[in-house]
């Protein structure tokens, strides 16, 4: 489909949110290894909790320990890693550079927005009430009536929440499962190159933008000439 096609009469803008709205890399590595230290377990670099990121919180922990490690020790790490996390979740967490700037325009331009996050819904609550509350953003967490991406569901329920068509929405994610996602709910994938994925590896899945800073969507929504590969 030509990317003009694509743009037109696009109203909701859905964000995955760690990793492409918020950087919260270095609160979720502190969480896992604070775990993991509790129970003797050796610790996890920062590349390699980058590269565990995306499926939730639960998968984050099982990547996390040691192989073969037992369901018991696992749902202890998993326990101790929640219980830290909710109180330091926002330690060191940001946005990225110029993604207050990003939703500014988009917010004054009347676009719908929302957040669609395989992070457990609470976290997903708090952290939208402490860095978005200002633009009455739909987000929306994992939770029991809803399954992880990349099945759509969560994309689906800010869909319905919003009351927009799939055509009428343009989904912004950093990963491989933000792509399978955008695919499974039957709209277009802005991949981002500034989060937790390498911009070659997200090349080779073919999403229908690739950008490299928060201002290049508004240089999409302008009809821009400059390259978005």
């Amino acid at each position: 489909m030509d990317k003009n096609q694509i743009l037109a009469s696009k109203k909701l803008f859905l964000f995955d949110m760690d990793g492409t709205l918020l950087d919260t890399l270095q609160d979720l590595a502190q969480s896992v290894n604070y775990a993991l230290d509790k129970f003797g377990l050796p610790q996890r670099s920062l590349d390699e909790i980058r590269n565990f990121v995306g499926n939730g919180i639960g998968k984050l922990i099982e990547r996390s320990v040691p192989a073969g490690s037992n369901k018991l020790i696992i749902e202890q790490v998993f326990s101790t890693f929640k219980a830290h996390y909710a109180i330091h979740s926002t330690d060191t967490t940001r946005c990225y550079d110029g993604i207050n700037e990003l939703l500014d325009e988009l917010y004054s331009r009347d676009y719908k927005i929302a957040i669609a996050s395989n992070k457990i819904n609470s976290a997903v609550q708090e952290l939208n009430s402490r860095f978005f509350d200002k633009y009455s953003i739909c987000a929306v967490g994992e939770c029991e009536n809803l399954k992880r991406k990349p099945s759509p569901d969560l994309l689906l329920h800010c869909m319905n929440q919003l009351q927009c068509a799939a055509d009428e929405v343009l989904y912004v994610g950093d990963s491989e499962v933000d792509i399978e996602t955008s695919r499974n709910a039957g709209v277009p994938i802005v991949a981002v190159s500034w989060g937790f994925r390498d911009v070659n590896f997200l090349k080779t899945l073919h999403p229908d933008f690739l950008i490299h800073h928060p201002s290049e969507l508004l240089d999409i929504l302008n009809f821009s000439n400059k390259s978005l590969w």
